[in-house]
């Protein structure tokens, strides 16, 4: 079986935090908030769901928060504590775009520097298809044209055991039909960040979840965030668990508590809190300068009047989105474990958006 698609939950997906849009009404000192347990409830009750909870934080400090269903399938194991890990899916990619961009701040790496010349054994093995028309932008912005090495059916959701290095991946890519010109348009796929994660180990000589810890983990005091790098990880310390369907068994849902990280490459794990804290200091441009924000991909339409954005991320057994305020000031992290294909959740996507109008601007339509 294919393992399934990491990708952003419908609407969300790969979505970034709007830059320069109006300041929000939230951006006044005193900040109006929904009933974030009520929020977190109603999310539980959509088909598919096993667990859910969320975090509001204002100015980096928690200003409300839930939980509702269950830590493990058909209501066992009580509620998941709001302040627990989860995997953050591709939300990860914005924080491997980060370590790019300041990459290329230091001047180490350009951002029209060429796929063939970064890892010139992908162009002489040919494993990426035209690598020296590829740049370091087209990658970022899901431009290059390079397929999703998901795609290619080669990798399965249940193998815990099978060690994977990038390079198997892209390789497996190039399996599957190319999807457009380099340069010419978005089409999402993960295989551009598993290259950007081979670039960042070249030029630094490092361990990607090194380069990680050192650039955003460690500076911004996320102490309970970690990548996950090994064939068989299980989230540590108390958290919900997710299911995915298994073919074998007639499509009943099997615990997918643990994963392949090396295959889902783009599998940070970490919490409200600290997911929270990213995106309050990428948003409030701590991190990198306004000109190499822009590099990362435009963000979809916004919530409550254009003041809030939403970045999402899916995996087998979870779906996960952080919004935020245009100003960094707020953030509502949400999480929430599945028991369904995590592909197919398009009601859960619409049902999160309107958790976090209810809980960011009370009152206020789309």
């Amino acid at each position: 079986m294919r393992l399934a698609r990491t990708a952003g939950a419908a609407g969300l997906a790969c979505a970034v935090l709007a830059m320069g849009i109006p300041a929000p009404a939230m951006a006044a000192d005193r900040v109006t908030l929904g009933d974030v347990q009520r929020a977190i409830a109603n999310l539980a009750k959509i088909e598919g769901v096993v667990g859910a909870i969320g975090e509001v934080y204002v100015d980096g400090k928690r200003a409300g928060h839930g939980s509702a269903g269950s830590r493990l399938l058909g209501g066992q194991g009580g509620r998941i504590p709001s302040g627990s890990r989860y995997r953050i899916a591709s939300q990860t990619k914005i924080m491997e775009a980060t370590v790019i961009l300041q990459l290329v701040s230091e001047g180490r790496l350009g951002l029209d520097d060429r796929l063939s010349d970064l890892l010139p054994e992908v162009a002489k093995h040919d494993w990426v298809d035209r690598s020296s028309e590829i740049t370091v932008r087209m990658l970022l912005r899901h431009s290059s044209g390079i397929p999703q090495y998901t795609d290619s059916g080669l990798f399965d959701t249940f193998d815990f055991t099978t060690s994977y290095a990038p390079v198997d991946l892209v390789k497996a890519s190039r399996t599957v039909p190319r999807e457009g010109e380099p340069g010419q348009g978005y089409r999402y796929s993960t295989t551009n960040y598993v290259l950007l994660g081979m670039i960042i180990e070249r030029v630094t000589g490092n361990d990607r979840a090194e380069e990680f810890e050192r650039r955003i983990f460690a500076p911004l005091g996320m102490d309970r965030s970690y990548l996950v790098t090994r064939v068989s990880d299980l989230i540590r310390g108390p958290h919900g668990h997710g299911y995915f369907p298994d073919p074998a068994s007639g499509g009943r849902p099997r615990d997918v508590d643990r994963l392949n990280g090396t295959v889902s490459t783009e599998a940070a794990i970490s919490t409200a809190r600290d997911v929270s804290a990213f995106f309050r200091a990428f948003t409030q441009g701590k991190l990198l300068s306004p000109e190499l924000q822009r590099q990362v991909p435009k963000p979809f339409p916004t919530l409550c009047g254009g003041t809030v954005a939403g970045v999402g991320g899916s995996a087998p057994g979870i779906n996960s989105v952080t919004f935020t305020s245009a100003d960094g000031r707020v953030q509502f992290a949400v999480a929430t474990t599945l028991s369904i294909d995590n592909m197919q959740t398009r009601p859960l996507s619409e049902a999160t958006e309107k958790a976090a109008e209810s809980v960011l601007c009370p009152g206020k339509s789309k």
